[in-house]
């Protein structure tokens, strides 16, 4: 089993990677092709690896043949250095302001998972998400991360920590250590979270997740979401990851599904809404990409069709991606020759998503005060909506509840 990873990645050049820890070396394309050479000659870790892993990461390799310390990744044929992959819609939680709508427990079998993630390998992906859904629920989650990792992938999860106490989970992520685990925090208090996950008990499952992944030293970092329900619970939540030690971060902007419905709209905390940073664009489709549990790739999470069968398709079928994402990243409808797009800080595929949710326009569009858009240069009261209508009086809309 290895204990280091070394990739080509993007422009970065070539990387030496070891699971589980942030700290990486970059290397010169010599050494890399060194590595290469010595991996297909079955031959020893070179002199000058095994004193920087020594150095590094206080590893002793020296004497060791390469292929058991080390995964040596060929070089990807489109350059995509990340992506992220469902493994499972279905959850075991109900949350009031889940973005992916209907979760269906339905995914691919072993086989074809076997088939994306050799995809994803050929594609030269080097860090995946997995997520879900609840991807700890998913009844193949042990066998796919232990085949991801042994591909050379730096593995982060996704995840709400239910199941993270588990034996078979622990065991796993100490044998093979992911890169960051981002488990998702809903309230400070049982009565709280209980309520927004729409699940019994699942605080108590949630903290003795969090208790066992802390006492193995497992890489946490929290994602608080704040609703409605749960929005005079903020501080307590920022105080439960603090007297963890784990890093986190709030997020309170709520979006509607994927599916374009407007529900996670009606829990958002008006008080905490978030100016979002300007959207100046972005590489999903280019070094990155999301793939779905029916393994169809898309350029995000948000933007999913068009997308690509890699099924049917193979690393191949990448090769589309890029154009689609350029077509789908590009201002349309009422967006188009608006003269302060470079301060907006919603992507065209989610502004597609609040209009199909017929959301007020202050959850994503910087007019919202005035209900007014620029339009090649000209101020007008009206839009165009999702289906290349005319819609007026956005004045108004913007006020109107979901």
């Amino acid at each position: 089993m290895h204990q280091l990873i070394a990739a080509p990645f993007l422009d970065e050049g070539h990387l030496i990677l070891r699971p589980g820890s942030e700290q990486g070396m970059r290397i010169p394309a010599g050494h890399y092709d060194e590595l290469r050479q010595a991996a297909e000659a079955n031959g020893v870790v070179p002199d000058w690896l095994w004193s920087a892993a020594r150095d590094g990461w206080s590893l002793d390799l020296a004497g060791r043949q390469l292929n058991d310390a080390v995964c040596v990744r060929n070089p990807g044929q489109f350059g995509y250095g990340r992506a992220t992959w469902e493994l499972n819609l279905g959850c075991n939680y109900d949350c009031e302001h889940c973005y992916l709508g209907l979760k269906r427990f339905e995914g691919m079998h072993w086989e074809q998972r076997v088939a994306v993630l050799n995809v994803l390998r050929d594609a030269g992906v080097v860090w995946l998400q997995m997520t879900g859904g609840e991807p700890l629920i998913d009844r193949l989650f042990v066998d796919s991360y232990h085949y991801a990792w042994d591909l050379g992938m730096m593995i982060s999860i996704s995840t709400n920590a239910s199941r993270l106490w588990r034996p078979e989970i622990l065991n796993l992520l100490r044998e093979r250590p992911a890169y960051h685990i981002t488990i998702s925090v809903y309230g400070a208090t049982a009565d709280t979270y209980d309520a927004l996950v729409r699940r019994r008990g699942a605080f108590a499952t949630f903290h003795r997740g969090i208790t066992a992944a802390a006492e193995a030293g497992l890489p946490m970092n929290f994602n608080l979401l704040a609703t409605t329900t749960n929005d005079t619970e903020v501080d307590g939540m920022r105080a439960l990851a603090e007297d963890l030690g784990v890093p986190y971060h709030v997020f309170s902007n709520m979006a509607p599904t994927i599916q374009g419905d407007a529900n996670p709209l009606a829990v958002q905390s008006i008080p905490l809404i978030a100016d979002r940073k300007p959207f100046t664009g972005c590489n999903a489709g280019h070094t990155f990409f999301h793939v779905d549990p029916h393994g169809k790739a898309s350029l995000c999470k948000i933007g999913r069709k068009p997308n690509i069968d890699l099924l049917a398709e193979g690393v191949d079928g990448l090769r589309r991606l890029g154009g689609i994402a350029d077509q789908l990243l590009t201002r349309q409808g009422g967006c188009t020759g608006c003269t302060v797009q470079g301060t907006c800080g919603t992507c065209m595929p989610l502004v597609q998503l609040y209009r199909q949710a017929k959301s007020p326009m202050e959850r994503y569009c910087q007019h919202r005060e005035t209900g007014e858009v620029i339009i090649n240069g000209t101020r007008s009261s009206t839009a165009t909506s999702a289906d290349g209508g005319t819609r007026h009086d956005l004045a108004t809309s913007a006020g109107t509840a979901c």
